[in-house]
């Protein structure tokens, strides 16, 4: 690999956690109106999955950064978009006002999951604690038996 890119895998990962983790620190301060959020959303056991989405968010953003279970997390991250885009921002049922707004918060959940995906596909890159530990074959996807 080209040596001036090698850091840009580093950069891409912590760019796209960074809003997981600023969302996590902020969720802290205000746990009981985000659980509300997610119940008026029709959540069951708000109270309780908040931290679940808090640990998700903090620590996985965290570990997505230093690429640590790059990929694991990454898919992580994927299923959980696809929950927000699903339950909080479907633009379609709002009205004219709000969905507008909506619409945009859908569309940037679904380029942060092109994103995860791109993470799954080709791993965390050379500046990575996945690489420290498992070395080159971290970036290589396993090979289906023929």
């Amino acid at each position: 690999m080209n040596p001036v890119l090698k850091p840009l895998a580093l950069l891409g990962r912590f760019l796209l956690a960074l809003i997981f983790v600023d969302a996590g620190f902020r969720k802290l301060g205000a746990i009981s109106a985000v659980a509300a959020n997610m119940d008026k959303h029709g959540i069951p056991h708000a109270d309780m999955l908040v931290w679940g989405v808090i640990a998700l968010e903090l620590g996985g953003g965290l570990a997505l950064m230093a690429g640590f279970l790059a990929r694991l997390v990454a898919l992580l991250f994927f299923f959980y978009l696809i929950a927000l885009v699903v339950l909080f921002h479907p633009y379609w049922t709002f009205p004219a006002g709000e969905a507008a707004a909506q619409r945009t918060e859908f569309f940037g959940h679904l380029s942060m999951m092109g994103g995860m995906l791109l993470v799954v596909a080709f791993g965390a890159g050379p500046y990575s604690i996945d690489r420290l530990i498992f070395g080159r074959r971290a970036d290589a996807l396993p090979q289906a038996a023929e």
